[in-house]
Order: C-alpha cells, then sequence, then structure tokens
C-alpha cells in the first residue's frame, strides 16, 4: 500500500499521474502486476502540513508499505527510479520528494481473509 501525503493545492491536481508514475516504478523494479494498484493520498492544508525550509510546497512524501523480503538493493532501486521519474515526467525536484520504505513480515498483512504468510497465490515474488 502507498500512502501520499503533500500539499492539496499542488496534489490534488496530479494524483492520476502521480499514482501512474510510482505504479509504474512498483512495476518495473519490484514487478508488482499492473492491475495491483494500493494508493492512498492525502492531500492536506498547507497550515497542517510542515517541511523543512529548504523545500519548496511541492514537498511530497511517498510511504511505501510492503511485505519483508525484497533485498536492501531493490528497495534502493526503486527510490532512485522514482526519484528519477518523478523529476522527468511531474518536474517535482527530487529535493522536494521524500520517500519511506516500512517493512512488516507476511505474518503482519492480512488480505482475502488469509495473512501474508498463509498466500500461496501471489501473482508477484516478494523476495526480489
Amino acid at each position: 500500500m502507498i500512502v501520499v501525503y503533500g500539499i492539496k493545492e499542488k496534489l490534488n491536481p496530479i494524483k492520476a499521474q502521480l499514482s501512474d508514475v510510482i505504479q509504474d516504478c512498483l512495476q518495473s523494479v519490484l514487478g508488482l502486476p499492473a492491475g495491483k494498484r494500493s494508493h492512498r493520498f492525502v492531500p492536506m492544508e498547507a497550515d497542517d502540513f510542515y517541511y523543512p525550509s529548504d523545500r519548496s510546497s511541492a514537498y511530497t512524501v511517498i510511504e511505501i508499505n510492503m511485505m519483508s523480503g525484497r533485498q536492501p538493493e531493490t528497495q534502493k532501486q526503486l527510490i532512485k527510479t522514482l526519484f528519477q521519474a518523478l523529476d522527468s515526467q511531474l518536474s517535482i525536484a527530487p529535493i522536494d520528494i521524500e520517500i519511506i520504505i516500512k517493512e512488516q513480515a507476511p505474518h503482519c498483512w492480512g488480505f482475502r481473509g488469509m495473512t501474508g504468510d498463509e498466500a500461496i497465490d501471489l501473482t508477484y515474488k516478494v523476495d526480489v
């Protein structure tokens, strides 16, 4: 699951494009299927969203929640791919993007009536 935070005046106009860019990166780096999209956008009022003084109002936080198992090199590749794609496709400078990967053990995930460690029919690999 992806959660994206930003100032609503900046985030709302680009939500669909941003979702597409994120999904493309998840597909190319992690091998997620095209239909495996779980993105949540949290557009915030400017006075509720504090960010570093050397960032612009385009400052965007992307939290990537995933089951543990991906190699550090794969995670780093995802982060770098996102920085590059967001800069080239949406003109969001890397300084205005913060990416956090949060990993949880498969048994901490629940979907389709089971826990992640019980799922044997995933259409993608977690250990990449």
